[in-house]
């Protein structure tokens, strides 16, 4: 995002918002991050340790490669949406932040007064609003593959329009491109909204892959793990294995 065009990208470079509104957001990110750490310790156990550090790594990764939406005009993955999916919503805020902190440090991917908007946009809005949508989502679809697949593409192209307002936002307290408010707003709405479907069928064909092998490790499904769809290694468990099984995957719901 330069400041001499008109913003269609998520990353914010620098010079695109003033310091004092930057430095705002700046503690925004660092206080939800405090908190996403304190909060992340009762979910961290064995499985989602690692799982955590492959989400993140798949995320990096992924946000590597852009796919056009437009003439002239690419995007790549967020990954909240992802990330709160996998691993919930505040592991999965730390690993979003956690990518964008090594981008902006070793690729100058957004710029460093400017990492505190992109963290608060990308890792912080996209995750609880993404958390809000499955929850509200699998509540009325089923609670199986298919369920949790059309919740993870609704929550990542949901999570990636509001993300993107949430610049118009912080441009709106203290844009200093000379650029109208709702033309970025459209902007914005538009790019991302093809952006989003991109993302959500990423995000969808991911969680459907580890579903299908090891639905155990997928975060949003923990409290239905004792439906039969769900537990795709029933029939070749014993009996007396799975009935004391059922219990402890059910206490880290």
């Amino acid at each position: 995002m330069e400041p001499t065009g008109t913003p269609v990208a998520m990353h914010v470079s620098d010079g695109i918002v003033n310091l004092p509104v930057s430095a705002v957001f700046g503690v925004v990110a660092v206080t939800w991050i405090a908190l996403s750490l304190a909060r992340a310790r009762r979910d961290l156990d064995d499985r989602l340790a690692p799982m955590a550090g492959l989400v993140a790594a798949f995320i990096f990764a992924v946000q590597m490669l852009n796919f056009p939406v437009l003439p002239g005009v690419s995007g790549h993955l967020l990954g909240g949406a992802l990330a709160v999916i996998l691993v919930g919503p505040w592991v999965g805020t730390l690993c979003v932040a956690t990518v964008l902190l090594v981008q902006a440090l070793l690729f100058a991917d957004g710029g460093l007064s400017a990492l505190g908007l992109n963290i608060t946009n990308m890792a912080i809005l996209t995750t609880l609003v993404a958390y809000g949508v499955v929850a509200l989502a699998l509540r009325v679809l089923p609670k199986n593959r298919l369920g949790i697949v059309l919740a993870s593409f609704l929550a990542a192209t949901v999570s990636v329009v509001v993300a993107s307002q949430g610049f118009v936002a912080q441009y709106a307290l203290g844009g200093e491109v000379d650029k109208a408010l709702g033309e970025i707003s459209l902007t914005m709405a538009g790019v991302h909204l093809l952006i989003g479907i991109g993302e959500g069928l990423i995000t969808a064909t991911t969680v459907a892959t580890v579903a299908a092998v090891r639905p155990d490790l997928v975060y949003a499904l923990r409290r239905y793990r004792r439906q039969p769809l769900l537990v795709t290694a029933a029939a070749t468990v014993p009996p007396s294995t799975s009935d004391t099984a059922a219990p402890i995957a059910g206490s880290n719901a």
